[in-house]
């Protein structure tokens, strides 16, 4: 089998790379280990940036997400009972997010693909990316139980941080940037009607809270929990308890209760592989960055990074230069540094450090304070919220 491109993983990230190529009339095969079951059922981010938005627009691919995806222009943010509201369009000139989940971004992208695109391949388990510093790479996969190569002009790696195709670069050439957090999420879904129009993040004593949503009767919310946390031990009527403690508003808001349908711990940790190009291979989402969930960075990045690579593949056709195709990693990393900096800045400011010091703990304070209390420190909340430049 030989195409242009070889994209392993039909996650977001490789499925709109298909997409955005296949727009541009550029052939290209798509490798998923798991089948389409698993993929459009997998439980991931919700918040889609004002640029992950534009893009699958542009792509096609927006119809059903602008029906029935809810459009936030602003988040609340609530500490010691006080309700804080950034007007992120206010102070953004007009950006805002989505909450449309993952699940539904990629069940659009794939009924696309199978309608107009190129070959998407499930239950085609990459084994192996060969000759990546050659101009004629290969995907050794294995697909109804026979061993398969896919020979390709270029191949991207979309398969996750536990994925083969970072295997490539070699080890005397990788640099691992990586801090992991002494907690996790314990997040739930849960029909009940949300707690709010938009997202809240509550900063509290006990810990952090977020409550989000998937539709107007489906709420997402997460507690902060101690690493390594089984979400079993903790019952429904505990999970609610301590919600309501931690969402508690002096004006008495809290979430409504209603039946618990999903349990999961997402541990915490922010991680970056350097480089992300290694002769014809390219890197991208979470194969080559992590960001702790804080931000709802991390489908945006991967999005950043595929956006870029067709840019610079559409740049070669047009001129036949490769310089934007060689200046893939440090363009995508200067993009993925901001988006780490900001992802442990709310990190930090939101929740409460199990071996935090009285000084650590009134300086959180005092920067609570100055995003409540000035304008230029909520615009930059705001500008990195709804994303960063791709």
């Amino acid at each position: 089998m030989r195409t242009t491109v070889g994209i392993v993983g039909a996650g977001p990230a490789g499925l709109l790379l298909a997409r955005l190529l296949h727009r541009a009339g550029i052939d290209a095969v798509v490798l998923e280990s798991r089948d389409r079951s698993y993929v459009e059922q997998r439980q991931r981010a919700g918040v889609l940036e004002q640029g992950t938005v534009d893009v699958l627009r542009a792509a096609g691919a927006g119809e059903r997400m602008d029906r029935e995806g809810l459009r936030h222009d602003g988040v609340e943010l609530r500490w010691a009972g006080r309700r804080h509201r950034i007007d992120l369009a206010g102070l953004t000139g007009g950006r805002s997010v989505m909450v449309y989940a993952q699940t539904e971004v990629c069940k659009d992208l794939i009924a696309l693909q199978l309608a107009e695109g190129g070959p998407l391949l499930f239950e085609a388990r990459a084994l192996a990316v060969e000759d990546a510093d050659t101009d004629r790479p290969r995907v050794r996969f294995r697909h109804r139980g026979a061993e398969e190569v896919l020979e390709c002009d270029y191949v991207v790696g979309c398969d996750g941080f536990r994925g083969v195709t970072r295997r490539a670069v070699p080890a005397a050439l990788a640099q691992v940037f990586e801090r992991t957090y002494p907690f996790g999420w314990l997040g739930v879904l849960a029909d009940a009607p949300p707690a709010h129009d938009e997202l809240v993040y509550a900063g509290h004593d006990r810990g952090f809270a977020l409550a989000s949503m998937r539709s107007p009767s489906v709420s997402r919310l997460y507690l902060q929990v101690p690493a390594g946390t089984d979400a079993g031990a903790w019952s429904d009527d505990a999970l609610w308890a301590e919600l309501e403690r931690r969402f508690e508003a002096a004006d008495g808001a809290v979430p409504a209760r209603g039946p618990i349908t999903q349990k999961s711990v997402t541990p915490m940790r922010s991680w970056v592989h350097e480089p992300m190009r290694y002769g014809r291979l390219h890197l991208a989402g979470d194969a080559a960055h992590i960001v702790p969930p804080t931000g709802a960075k991390g489908l945006n990045l991967a999005v950043g990074d595929v956006v870029t690579f067709a840019r610079a593949l559409v740049h070669r056709r047009e001129t036949g230069s490769d310089a934007l195709l060689t200046s893939y990693s440090p363009t995508c990393l200067r993009r993925v540094w901001q988006a780490e900096r900001f992802s442990a800045d709310l990190t930090a400011l939101l929740h409460r450090a199990p071996d935090a010091t009285p000084f650590e703990l009134r300086l959180q304070r005092a920067r609570r304070e100055r995003i409540a209390s000035c304008r230029a420190a909520a615009a930059d909340l705001a500008e990195g919220y709804t994303g960063f430049p791709f």
